[in-house]
């Protein structure tokens, strides 16, 4: 079977579960009303509780979402075939996904903004709360660690790849400042200063690594750990404004760029499918349906960082829907290739 047999339909079946599904959860379950005041206003610090434009915290959603997992996850399910992976990918999103971190945001929204240990804990009670901040802290800890190794061995003795990430540190502060407080509320300006930037820290990259300095970049495995979780706790103790939601705006733009030419590489050259639809591992004898479910969809609590940010109710349906949804386009381009 040819890739255009199976783009072209699924991109059909998520264009109408966005437009059309999404609009029915928000109006018949969700109720969305725009006159209930988000936490961005009503818990405004300054800090982390912040109202953004729907565009930035889209950007900050979908590269929380749209990581490693996506690319790795769909290799090892194709270990069944293509078909099981593609067919929980189409209804996973649809249906289950995109619908749980809306529930996620919608929820932790209406419960001025606090997280899901702390909803389970005030409406089920104290020993529910305990169970979901053992659970999270668990499956946190197993997800960065087995996608942490992927960027680990990515970024390890490549000066090029550690110079491109690393610009866009000081690059997201720089953003940060003019958006929320030098240039407030000029997006626009910010963004095209922030893209042209990284574009050209991924251009230039390799002279970098070839000059006299690229070496400073050339950093082993265990420099490259360190490095990441000195980030982590920075982005995390750091007002979310200052360098968390910038640079995560700004990858979007470097993520969805990749993803449409891919997609329509992948639609022009129309490459031919390898691998069978169903594999022996079906029958038993490899490994649990469980895994590849959990590998390609990543299914565990995220999206609770953006209600803080949420300025007006009516934008919770795109914020988690649209980020699946481009999610789901780079995991469908690494089952068709």
């Amino acid at each position: 079977m040819h890739a255009l047999y199976i783009i072209v339909p699924v991109l059909c079946i998520l264009a109408i579960a966005y437009r059309y599904y999404s609009a029915f959860i928000a109006a018949r379950v969700m109720a969305l009303d725009d006159s209930r005041v988000t936490p961005a206003h009503t818990k405004f610090d300054g800090a982390n509780y912040y109202p953004m434009s729907r565009w930035v915290l889209f950007g900050h959603h979908f590269a929380a979402i749209a990581g490693a997992g996506p690319l790795i996850g769909p290799v090892l399910a194709a270990q069944f075939g293509y078909a099981p992976g593609l067919i929980w990918l189409v209804g996973g999103v649809c249906l289950a996904g995109a619908v749980q971190d809306y529930i996620w945001l919608w929820a932790s929204t209406r419960r001025g903004g606090r997280s899901l240990a702390d909803i389970a804990r005030t409406e089920v009670g104290p020993v529910a709360g305990v169970t979901a901040v053992i659970a999270i802290l668990f499956i946190l800890v197993i997800a960065m660690a087995g996608l942490g190794l992927a960027v680990v061995n990515a970024l390890a003795e490549s000066a090029w790849a550690t110079f491109t990430i690393g610009i866009t540190i000081p690059l997201a502060l720089l953003i940060g400042f003019y958006m929320f407080r030098w240039r407030k509320g000029h997006v626009q300006e910010a963004t095209i200063i922030g893209v042209t930037v990284m574009f050209l820290g991924v251009v230039f990259g390799k002279n970098v690594a070839a000059s006299p300095i690229g070496h400073w970049f050339l950093l082993s495995r265990h420099q490259i750990t360190i490095v990441l979780a000195v980030y982590g706790f920075a982005a995390s103790v750091l007002p979310v404004w200052m360098l968390l939601t910038p640079r995560a705006y700004l990858s979007t733009f470097m993520k969805i760029g990749t993803i449409l030419f891919l997609v329509i590489g992948v639609m022009i050259i129309n490459p031919k499918l390898q691998a069978p639809a169903f594999s022996g591992y079906i029958e038993g004898g490899g490994p649990i349906l469980l895994i590849e479910q959990i590998k390609v969809q990543r299914q565990y609590p995220r999206g609770l960082r953006a209600d803080d940010d949420l300025s007006v109710r009516r934008h919770e349906p795109p914020q988690p829907r649209a980020a699946h949804v481009g999610k789901q386009l780079l995991v469908l381009r690494r089952i068709v290739c």
